[in-house]
């Protein structure tokens, strides 16, 4: 069964399933069909998120166990609810004493029957597992270790011991066991085992191996079968081996339990699956993946772009070069910042990844003559230059088996071009050639090559993570709206032209995909988003704003530009009170950590950190919130018709929309944990009015808005008619919002702008009292928007 709607529910232990059970009747009244858990199975005691997960036999206890779940799942079904889980099939926690699979590979070592679980290469570490846990150099911590009661102890952390090794001498203890005890900062060499992006604490899991997938999911898969779960969301795909023969497996199984299930009517057996695939601009989820979609970063930023003025943008971008003054390739420019980060991460923070595929690769050239003489160094270098130019997450193929051209175009010949310019030596140089026929599966299907082919998507999914999102979203900020998951900061606007085509294209190819505006991963909530892209309409009006709180002088002018940028969205229109402090400083310090300019989360920079937590408290929060304050109010009303606009249209553009906790009404918040607070109840405003009326018209007419929905632009006329957005879902319902809202104010307003409804009698879904319009001629759009900017039309039945 594909949901209508789907709302996100943060789990924790603070929120758990009876929590989320008693919100059931207000999630239902709103209008949604499913609800959307993050991750349910065991993990890290304490955890907010569920990433972390330890057994994936059992429902977390701290949530209420698995009887806690199926009273929800059954409270839910009352309410006419059904259930969407968040699925982490890439890792687990790397927590030896609540995993017991990992636990038994400690004591065990490569003859664990759990040691296929995980990604490690135990050759690279001499036949230990690394663990990076310890807070010092281990010739620091050697006083702290004891053994006793058979375990091997530091601190509160508890290790198991080889069997036959509880007596040794520590030295020798020490060098007996499968593992070897590390400083933390070794991660970045010496780490053995693949992990998630560059989080040590998180292993990844072997789930292509088939023993590995069923015990790891048997679990998820009796929940479909039981009729508890109606819907997957799959994190980061791009973490596994082969994704696709994943999705199959995964498919299959599903399908297999669903029609088995006699706990469910025969029309609601399938599974809806859809996966945290980030696509690039140009880049297409692909074809055979056996998926309703996306989870729908997609979709933000092709909605955040259309709400956002090109020329302004650029105007602003200009004028943040010479306001905040960052080098070129450290903030100044887009393509110069991603590729120094992507330098920055490769070189350093994956320097262990990196040094598995020189291995790898090493050991297929040493296998064949005509391999043999490409140095370590020149297999090195050309990795390193490949990954950095990887212009999206990583290719999907694998060794020995077909390379599609989309895998091709993720390891481009202009990338073997620039990377050959590294070396002096034309000759030398094919090292890159054989890297990436490597990378790419064409030089043969051996284990080796498997593991490189594999490993080198996988680093580059990781790389791009870090580097981009984590990276260089922090250092390049002329408009920090632009900087959001699956955004492009460097081409941030989407004409209506280029938006239409790709809802179009969903329309046709993915009707039943995921669509997000706000997720737990979002560094902004939409509606921060939202009033901070209004600055691109009004780069002359930020100007003056700068030069009014310039007084406060910030550690550095390109961090002062992101706080008042900060402060400018996270300001709600109205209220008595002003940009929130004590919420701002930790956003603040980990995009200058994320930055790794002045300070990061291994090398922290006190002062210059408490220079930023001062700076916040004197400026955004003290003697600048007035003004802060002042410009919120000024442009608020702009900013309330651009967040009305982006929510209508995420409700009624092809395919799921999914509403994360709380944004049914406004919902200003930011980085994570600010934007992962447990649920709660809040007043409705008149974004809830628009929120309930869309989803009780996805309800009313489910086929204008399934998989047989189409979708036709709309195009007004008249002096006004690029700031009116408008489409219809087939000849059933319109949506019209209105588009850059202060660029239409400062040019007099509609005027005789007028949009022509198709045929037919045309009922105001939002109007109060109702309003209705003859189709088949024009209307004027002054009057379409008469109530407020945004318009939901339903043809009269």
């Amino acid at each position: 069964m594909t949901p209508t709607a789907t709302y996100r529910l943060q789990l924790q232990p603070d929120f758990p399933f009876s929590a989320a059970g008693k919100a059931v009747p207000y999630l239902a009244a709103l209008g949604i069909s499913h609800l959307h858990l993050s991750p349910v199975l065991e993990a890290v005691p304490g955890s907010t998120h569920g990433y972390d997960v330890t057994d994936h036999s059992r429902v977390r206890a701290e949530l209420g166990g698995e009887e806690g779940l199926r009273r929800l799942a059954a409270t839910a079904r009352e309410h006419g609810l059904g259930l969407v889980l968040d699925i982490v099939p890439n890792h687990m926690a790397a927590a030896p004493r609540y995993n017991n699979a990992l636990w038994e590979v400690l004591r065990e070592g490569p003859g664990s029957p759990y040691a296929h679980w995980f990604d490690i290469d135990w050759a690279g570490g001499d036949g230990k597992l690394l663990l990076p846990v310890l807070p010092s150099p281990i010739g620091d911590e050697l006083g702290a270790l004891r053994v006793r009661n058979g375990l091997l102890h530091h601190g509160e952390q508890s290790y198991p011991l080889a069997p036959g090794t509880e007596d040794l001498p520590l030295p020798a203890l020490l060098d007996a066991q499968h593992y070897r005890l590390a400083w933390w900062r070794l991660a970045r060499t010496e780490l053995n085992y693949r992990r998630f992006f560059t989080i040590s604490d998180l292993i990844a899991v072997r789930v292509e191996e088939p023993d590995v997938f069923a015990a790891t999911h048997a679990k998820i898969l009796e929940l479909v079968g039981d009729g508890v779960v109606q819907g997957l969301r799959v994190d980061h795909p791009d973490g596994l081996a082969d994704p696709e023969a994943y999705l199959r497996l995964l498919h299959e199984a599903t399908s297999a339990a669903a029609e088995a299930s006699a706990a469910r009517p025969p029309a609601d057996r399938g599974c809806w699956i859809v996966v945290e695939k980030i696509l690039a601009d140009d880049e297409r989820l692909p074809a055979g993946w056996p998926v309703a979609g996306t989870t729908g970063y997609d979709a933000l930023r092709h909605i955040d772009g259309v709400f956002t003025d090109p020329a302004g943008a650029s105007e602003l971008e200009r004028r943040y070069r010479e306001t905040a003054g960052p080098p070129g390739d450290r903030g100044g420019y887009w393509e110069g910042t991603v590729r120094r980060a992507a330098y920055k991460v490769v070189i350093h923070e994956l320097a262990a990844e990196t040094d598995f595929l020189v291995r790898t690769a090493r050991r297929i050239c040493a296998a064949d003559p005509a391999l043999r003489d490409h140095a370590p160094w020149a297999l090195r270098t050309a990795v390193q230059e490949l990954l950095v130019r990887v212009p999206v997450y990583r290719p999907y193929t694998t060794a020995g088996g077909p390379c599609p051209k989309a895998a091709e175009a993720a390891v481009p010949e202009d990338a073997v071009r620039q990377a050959k310019a590294a070396f002096t030596v034309e000759r030398e140089a094919r090292a890159v050639d054989v890297v990436r026929d490597l990378a790419l599966g064409r030089l043969g299907d051996g284990p080796a090559h498997a593991a490189f082919c594999a490993r080198f998507a996988q680093t580059a999914s990781a790389l791009r993570a870090k580097s981009v999102e984590d990276t260089a979203f922090y250092r390049y900020t002329p408009l920090i709206s632009a900087n959001e998951v699956g955004g492009d900061p460097g081409q941030p606007a989407v004409s209506p032209e280029r938006f239409h085509a790709y809802c179009a294209r969903l329309a046709r190819d993915w009707p039943a995909t995921g669509t997000v505006l706000t997720t737990h991963d979002t560094k902004r909530s939409a509606d921060v988003r939202a009033a901070i892209a209004v600055l691109s309409q009004c780069p002359d009006r930020w100007d003056r704003f700068l030069e009014r709180v310039a007084g406060t002088v910030a550690p550095d002018p390109h961090l002062a530009w992101q706080a008042w940028q900060t402060a400018f969205g996270f300001t709600p229109i109205g209220e008595a009170g002003t940009p929130d402090g004590a919420r701002m400083v930790p956003a603040l310090l980990k995009a200058v950590r994320e930055a790794g300019l002045h300070t990061s989360w291994t090398e922290p920079d006190p002062l210059y950190e408490r220079a930023v937590t001062d700076f916040v408290a004197a400026g955004p929060a003290g003697a600048g919130r007035r003004t802060v304050a002042e410009l919120s109010r000024a442009l608020g009303p702009y900013a309330r018709a651009s967040a009305l606009g982006a929510a209508l249209v995420h409700l009624t553009m092809p395919g799921v929309p999914d509403l994360y906790q709380g944004t049914e009404r406004e919902y200003f918040a930011l980085v994570d944990p600010d934007n992962r607070q447990p649920f709660r109840l809040g007043p409705p405003d008149e974004k809830t009015v628009v929120t309930t009326a869309a989803l009780a018209l996805r309800a009313r007419r489910p086929r204008a808005f399934g998989e047989s929905g189409t979708y036709s632009p709309l195009y007004a006329t008249g002096p006004a008619a690029e700031h009116c957005l408008a489409f219809c879902r087939r000849g059933e319902v319109i949506t019209a919002v209105t588009r850059l809202p202060l660029r239409l104010a400062e040019a007099g307003g509609w005027g005789a702008t007028e949009l022509v409804l198709p045929p037919g009698r045309w009922e105001d879904a939002l109007a109060s009292p109702g309003r209705t319009y003859e189709g088949g001629g024009p209307v004027a759009v002054a009057k379409l928007f008469t109530d407020r900017p945004v318009a939901l039309l339903s043809r009269a039945e």
